[in-house]
């Protein structure tokens, strides 16, 4: 009976506990300009989000973008490759598989949302032509290194004291 209550409670903690919704408290969603490398608000609308103060890597959005995808793909910073993260069952506007095989297979292009956005992690977007958008988090190049505890690289920002 207790491995019965530490699974269930373990289960819902990871699937449930610890996200929040977010959608109230979002004002911009950015991607990052290819002239100025900052990121800039876009117009956007039906934004649904989840995170969590748990790990940077919870954060989750579905939306839509105005503008058209040539037009994006000459203004924000296209990546070459992007892996969204699964988000819980019940974020159900979010679907990692699909998003994946969309981003692969060239029917959605993934954008730059904001570099850093918490040190070692960056926010990607990625855009579908009719304006769907679909927003996580991954670790960056240098997030990578330091997280694995190696020295920071010349070319990646001073990581915050509790990361050094």
């Amino acid at each position: 009976m207790s491995a019965l209550i530490a699974g269930v409670a373990m289960y819902y903690l990871q699937v449930y506990a610890f996200y929040e919704d977010v959608s109230a408290e979002v004002e911009n969603v950015q991607l990052t300009s290819v002239v100025t490398g900052q990121a800039e608000p876009v117009v956007f609308e039906n934004f649904k989000g989840i995170d969590s103060d748990s790990s940077p890597l919870r954060y989750r959005a579905c939306f839509n973008v105005a503008g058209s995808l040539a037009m994006m793909t000459e203004t924000y910073v296209v990546l070459d490759t992007a892996t969204p993260l699964v988000a819980p069952g019940w974020f159900d506007c979010f679907d990692a598989d699909q998003i994946g095989a969309d981003l692969e297979a060239g029917v959605a292009l993934p954008f730059m949302g904001e570099e850093n956005v918490t040190y070692g992690i960056d926010r990607i977007v990625a855009v579908y032509p009719d304006g769907r958008a679909y927003a996580w988090h991954e670790i960056n190049r240098c997030g990578e290194v330091v997280f694995d505890g190696d020295p920071v690289p010349d070319d990646c920002p001073t990581p915050p004291e509790g990361l050094r």
